[in-house]
C-alpha cells in the first residue's frame, strides 16, 4: 500500500476543514510515523459482516457492537498482529485457547487447533483484519466464557440472582487488561470465580484429568441383579479390580499389586464410600459396584459441570452464609470474608424427589429476609389437586383428621367445595402445630419458585443416605440451630426465646432478620470438602441437561426447557 508523504499528512491535519476529522487525522499520523498501512477499511468490512468464515461458530453477531466499539476505541487499528506477524500477546491468548481444559472449557470452542494455519500469512490487510477479528471475538468469548459460564441459568429454570450484574465490559476489558498484558494466563486468572470451592475443583480437574487419560483398571464385577451387598472375602473374585481402582482414586494407599490387605482395602472401600454419598458399609452394593466403575472421564465431566455453575453467581452468592448442596444433601453454614471464612457447622437436608420431574430443587441464589414460626402449610393448588382431593373424596373428616382446613383467597374460613378446590377459589390450609408438614418454623427467602428452607415432622428422613423425599423445599434437620444462628445479630431472639415460638408461641409468627442472608442452593455432584473431593449421584439429570446444552453450541439459549413450577414441603 503507497504510504501518504508526511508533508501532505500535515497539511491535512491542520486543514481548518479537516478540525472535525481529528479521528482520522490521528489514523493518518499513526500510518506514517509508524509507517503502518491503514487497514480501517478491512477492519471495519469485518467487524460489518458480523461472521468470519472458519470459526467453528462463524456468527457473532450477538458481539457485534462489543467488536465494534473494542475497534473505534483503537480507531480501527490492528489490535493483534504488527508487521505480518502475531503479537506476544495473540500468542500467548493463543496458548490459552489450547489449554482451555485445564479451566474446563473445550478448547476446540475457541479454535484451538486451526490458529496455527491463521497465522501463516498475515501480510496482506484483508488477512490481518480478518485474524484480528477473529482473535477479538474469541477472546471475547472466553473471557465471557469463564467469568460468567457459558450456559444461562434461565434457561435451566433455576433462579439465580446477580447473573445479570456479572456481564463484562468487554471493549474495555480487552483493551485495558488483556491486548497489552505481560502475564497473560495471571491477567485471564482473574476473570475466573475466585471462590475456595471453585478454586479447590480447578485444581482436582487437572489430577482428574490425568487420571482419564491413563484409565486402564479392571472393571469391578457386578454383583447379582438381585443380589444383597457382598462383604469383602478372599474368595471375592474382584479383588485385584477393586484394589487397583482404590490405588487409582487414592483411597487404597497400599502396594496396589501386592496381596490385598482385607482389614486396609475394607476400610478404603469405606472412605470411597463416604466420598460418593453412599451407605459407609464397607460392603459392595449395586451402586457402590457402578460408582467404582464410572469412568475417571465421567468425573472430569462432573468437575466441569460443578465450575460452570459457580461461574453463574456473583461474588455475594458464590460466598454466601447458608449453602445447601442439593445432590449431597447437605446445608453448611460460613462466617466470615475473604481468607477469613469459615465454615461454622453444616447439617443434613431432606430435598425434592427425583423421582418427579415437578418435585426436583431448583438452583437458587437469593436473600433469606425472615423467619415463620408455627408456620401455616398453604398447600400448592397442584398438590392439593393431586393428592388431598383424593382423600376427600374417600373420607369426609380428612381435613380435621390431618389438622387441615379451607380458606379463601383472602385467608378467610370457606367450605371444603372439591370443585372450587380443584379450581383454586378456595386454599387447603394445614393449622400450626407439630404435626404440620412445615414443622415449627420455615427460613424465607423468596422466590418464583416458592421453595423455602423449613422444619419437618418426618425427622426419620434425616438418618438416610439418599434424602430426595419432599416436594421441592428443603427441610433442614436441627431447625433451633439455624434459626438461632441466623437471628444472631438480634438481641431479642436467644435459644430459649426460639423455642419459646416453635412450641407455645404465636401462630405464623413473621420475625424480619436484622439484615439479608445469602443463601445459594448449588447443585454440585462434585464438590470439595477440606482438600478431599466428594462426587454425588446426578439425580435430577441437570448435568446431563448443561452438557447437552454446552454441546449444542453457540448461541446458548436463555430460555427455559421446562415450565417454573411452584414447589412446596
Amino acid at each position: 500500500m503507497r504510504m501518504i508523504p508526511k508533508a501532505l499528512l500535515l497539511l491535512a491535519v491542520f486543514t481548518p476543514a479537516m478540525l472535525t476529522g481529528c479521528r482520522k487525522a490521528h489514523h493518518l499520523v499513526n500510518q506514517v510515523t509508524q509507517n503502518q498501512p491503514d487497514d480501517t477499511p478491512q477492519i471495519q468490512a469485518a467487524v460489518t459482516a458480523g461472521h468470519i468464515d472458519g470459526l467453528k461458530y462463524p456468527d457473532f453477531t450477538p458481539l457485534q457492537a462489543d467488536v465494534s466499539n473494542f475497534y473505534n476505541g483503537r480507531e480501527s487499528d490492528l489490535a493483534w498482529s504488527k508487521g505480518g506477524k502475531p503479537t506476544s500477546q495473540a500468542t500467548a491468548m493463543m496458548e490459552e485457547f489450547s489449554n482451555a481444559a485445564k479451566r474446563g472449557l473445550r478448547p476446540e470452542d475457541y479454535d484451538a487447533s486451526t490458529w496455527s494455519s491463521r497465522v501463516v500469512n498475515l501480510s496482506t490487510p484483508e488477512a490481518a483484519a480478518q485474524f484480528d477479528v477473529a482473535m477479538t471475538v474469541t477472546c471475547m468469548r472466553f473471557l465471557s466464557d469463564l467469568h460468567m459460564g457459558r450456559t444461562i441459568p434461565t434457561h435451566f429454570a433455576f433462579g439465580i440472582k446477580g447473573y445479570d450484574s456479572k456481564k463484562l465490559d468487554l471493549p474495555t476489558v480487552l483493551k485495558e487488561q488483556i491486548v497489552d498484558a505481560g502475564d497473560m494466563p495471571g491477567a485471564v486468572d482473574k476473570f475466573e470465580p475466585q471462590n475456595e470451592q471453585y478454586k479447590a475443583l480447578k485444581t482436582a480437574l487437572a489430577h482428574y484429568q490425568e487420571l482419564a487419560a491413563a484409565d486402564t483398571v479392571q472393571q469391578v464385577p457386578q454383583l447379582p441383579e438381585n443380589g444383597k451387598p457382598v462383604a469383602l472375602t478372599a474368595g471375592y473374585p474382584g479383588l485385584q479390580a477393586l484394589q487397583q481402582r482404590l490405588t487409582q482414586v487414592g483411597d487404597y494407599t497400599g502396594d496396589a499389586g501386592a496381596a490385598p490387605d482385607m482389614s486396609a482395602l475394607t476400610d478404603a472401600l469405606k472412605k470411597f464410600q463416604g466420598r460418593h454419598g453412599l451407605t459407609v458399609a464397607g460392603r459392595l452394593s449395586h451402586d457402590t459396584v457402578d460408582a467404582l466403575n464410572t469412568p475417571m472421564s465421567t468425573r472430569v465431566a462432573e468437575i466441569e459441570d460443578s465450575m460452570e455453575r459457580w461461574r453463574w453467581l456473583d461474588d455475594t452468592y458464590a460466598n454466601a452464609s447458608v449453602v445447601v448442596n442439593l445432590p449431597e444433601f447437605q446445608l453448611r453454614a460460613y462466617e466470615g470474608t475473604g481468607g477469613d471464612r469459615h465454615e461454622v457447622f453444616r447439617m443434613n437436608v431432606v430435598d425434592g424427589k427425583s423421582d418427579d420431574d415437578t418435585h426436583h430443587t431448583p438452583m437458587i441464589a437469593d436473600m433469606m429476609k425472615y423467619l415463620v414460626f408455627r408456620p401455616f402449610w398453604n398447600v400448592p393448588p397442584s398438590i392439593a389437586k393431586k393428592e388431598i382431593v383424593p382423600h376427600i373424596e374417600k373420607n369426609s373428616g380428612y381435613l380435621s383428621a390431618k389438622n387441615y382446613e379451607t380458606v379463601d383467597l383472602k385467608g378467610q374460613p370457606a367450605s371444603p367445595d372439591i370443585a372450587r378446590i380443584e379450581k383454586g377459589t378456595v386454599m387447603v390450609r394445614q393449622k400450626s402445630g407439630t404435626s404440620n408438614s412445615l414443622g415449627l418454623v420455615k427460613f424465607m427467602f423468596p422466590n418464583a419458585f416458592n421453595v423455602y428452607l423449613h422444619d419437618t415432622n418426618e425427622k426419620a428422613l434425616f438418618a438416610r443416605t439418599r434424602r430426595d423425599s419432599s416436594h421441592g423445599c428443603v427441610r433442614v434437620q436441627d431447625p433451633p440451630k439455624l434459626a438461632d444462628w441466623v437471628l444472631r445479630d438480634n438481641p431479642k431472639w436467644d435459644a430459649d426465646a426460639i423455642q419459646e415460638a416453635m412450641n407455645t408461641g404465636e401462630d405464623n409468627k413473621s420475625v424480619s432478620l436484622p439484615k439479608p442472608i445469602p443463601v445459594l442452593l448449588f447443585y454440585g455432584t462434585a464438590w470439595s470438602d477440606n482438600g478431599e473431593l466428594h462426587f454425588f449421584k446426578d439425580m435430577y439429570g441437570y448435568d446431563a441437561e448443561m452438557e447437552k446444552s454446552i454441546e449444542g453450541g453457540r448461541p446458548y439459549s436463555s430460555k427455559p426447557d421446562k415450565a417454573v413450577t411452584e414447589k412446596d414441603v
